[in-house]
């Protein structure tokens, strides 16, 4: 076990005892500050001594970056983006191992070497140097190197060893040319390119798709895809091939779907990517979902639920036992919902379990269950076993079946409170299609507590938003005269370099929340129809997403085109 920092520096007689302590103090009062920076900051030691203790601590090398020359090559290894993203400066690449050393601004952040490795399929060693020498490093380093997605596309078509594979058949490449491929450095390069241009503008997910005649790349940013430069059609197998070396997949076989993931720590942030690979017409469509923790919001009061609809929320989750629905289509952020509630609710005295397909965040505290179908272990069979392990609250990832939606309201009625996903358009038809699923109204009466369906829509950016007048026809579709519209305020995001001309930044919810009442509850046992129990909730106080969406628009918090695109008129 390594020593620790603080023991370290006493002994090389940099720090007393009593200097510790303050250190130890005052970084418990910052809570995120590292203990080094801490002492320094309170000019108790100077920071090449904390260098030199973390040197001792880590096993590395202590260097001074303006005594290394480094060769022109290096930045051809360790690209820019790189560079900037993990703080790191490349010195030398060992010519026998291939090994590469870095610079390290960071060295207590052991998964930076791991990442780096996996980027750059060789063996990564580290040396400590000083935060401003890294920079000034790489800004020495990389001055009229700046290289853009572009850039490396040009060298691809240029690299005469890929050139050779243009106009193949994929199915004639052998395993040994795939290979080679996919360790070739302008693939290499394009790949670490685009996953750190991704994870550094928030996307969710990127898709490599090749086509009859040319290869696409794009990537998801607010619920929006935008497509990147093409690399030449020819490389399809190479890019395939070199994100399933990085996952752990079979990269000879190419006729079977197959499902990976890849594990990066970036900014001192785990970033998780699920890999998705898909046989196609034309070769393999691959695709990325990132998971940053630190781009979803798990707290539920950063969702951007209105005042009075979160006071609600949390009067309904609070319960003892039910069922709470969550609906919308995919992509609406119901999981994001359900993973901040069940963060408020994370507490030392109450058992939590989910069970989830698949487990896309891991939360401390949880009890969390991967669903997997192919081995029986599915929503019901899992929720059976959940019972028998005394949980207060459980997670059911989707209620699909009846089977499910009947153990679900089984726990609900043995004083449990069961939090459970549909696909429906709005919260009133999630109990229309519990009916249709087979569930008796008396059971959904007496367990279904409340409905919360939402959708997403971008926030504008508040660098550029801009306050306009909507045209008449555009009132005409929201549902508003332009007498009643001049009352109102209407904001759209003219587009600047915050938020890459699209006027977006950030996405937010909209909520439409069902809360059930006694009356609410008699209609649904008489079986009223749909439109007299929408009537009746919007009675009783339930704001639809039209008209939450319209709140938002007034607010200056989006635009009237993203609640058009994600809400219908007939809610209003």
């Amino acid at each position: 076990m390594a020593r620790r920092l603080g023991t370290i520096m006493i002994d090389m007689g940099y720090l007393d005892e009593e200097g510790l302590w303050k250190v130890l103090e005052e970084q418990k009062r910052t809570q995120s500050e590292l203990l080094g920076k801490v002492a320094v900051r309170l000019g108790l030691v100077k920071e090449d001594q904390v260098l030199r203790a973390l040197g001792e601590q880590l096993g590395m090398k202590v260097i001074k970056l303006t005594d290394v020359t480094i060769p022109g090559e290096m930045t051809e290894l360790v690209n820019e983006s790189m560079a900037t993203a993990y703080k790191v400066v490349p010195i030398s690449q060992n010519k026998k191992d291939k090994s590469v050393t870095v610079a390290m601004a960071e060295p207590q952040n052991p998964s930076t070497l791991d990442s780096l490795k996996l980027f750059l399929s060789t063996e990564v060693k580290g040396a400590i140097a000083t935060e401003a020498d890294v920079m000034a490093a790489i800004e020495r380093l990389y001055a009229g190197h700046h290289e853009s997605i572009q850039d490396v596309v040009k060298q691809i078509e240029q690299d005469k060893g890929l050139s050779k594979l243009a106009g193949r058949n994929e199915n004639t490449i052998d395993l040994e040319a795939i290979e080679e491929m996919a360790e070739a450095a302008p693939v290499r390069k394009l790949l670490n390119m685009v996953l750190l241009l991704a994870i550094k503008d928030k996307a969710s997910d990127i898709h490599f798709e090749p086509f009859e005649e040319e290869y696409k790349m794009r990537y998801r940013v607010d619920g929006i895809l935008y497509e990147l430069v093409p690399p030449p059609r020819h490389l399809a197998p190479a890019i395939a091939s070199r994100i399933k070396v990085m996952s752990n997949l079979d990269i000879a076989e190419r006729r079977l779907p197959q499902d990976g993931r890849i594990q990066l720590a970036l900014g001192g942030s785990e970033v998780d990517i699920r890999v998705s690979t898909l046989p196609t017409m034309f070769g393999e469509s691959v695709v990325l979902r990132i998971l940053d923790r630190t781009v979803v919001q798990l707290d539920l009061l950063k969702l951007g639920m209105p005042e009075d609809t979160l006071k609600q929320w949390i009067e309904v989750i609070e319960k003892p036992n039910g069922i709470v629905l969550v609906t919308g289509p995919t992509s609406a952020g119901k999981t994001t919902t359900l993973y901040a509630t069940l963060n408020r609710l994370n507490r030392i005295e109450d058992k939590i379990i989910t069970t989830e397909e698949p487990v896309e965040y891991d939360i401390e505290g949880l009890v969390q269950i991967p669903i997997n179908a192919e081995i029986g272990v599915t929503f019901a069979n899992c929720l059976r076993s959940i019972l028998r392990q005394d949980p207060d609250k459980i997670l059911v990832g989707e209620t699909r079946d009846l089977e499910t939606a009947e153990i679900s309201i089984q726990a609900s009625l043995t004083g449990h409170i069961v939090f459970t996903t549909l696909h429906t358009n709005d919260a009133p038809s999630a109990v229309t299609r519990l009916r249709d699923m087979g569930l008796p109204t008396f059971l959904i009466t007496a367990t279904v507590e409340a409905v919360l369906a939402q959708r997403l829509v971008r926030r504008i950016c508040t660098n550029c938003r801009t306050e306009f007048t909507p045209a008449p026809e555009v009132c005409m579709e929201l549902g508003m005269s332009p007498e009643e519209a001049a009352t109102k305020k209407f904001y759209y995001g003219k587009g600047c370099d915050r938020c890459n001309n699209t006027g977006y930044k950030g996405r937010m919810g909209i909520y439409e929340l069902l809360v059930m009442n006694d009356t609410l509850r008699d209609m649904i046992v008489a079986e009223a129809s749909l439109d007299d129990f929408r009537n009746a909730c919007r009675k009783y106080g339930m704001r639809t997403l039209r008209e939450a969406g319209m709140n938002a628009i007034h607010g200056g918090l989006t635009s009237i085109e993203e609640v058009l695109r994600e809400t219908l008129i007939d809610d209003i």
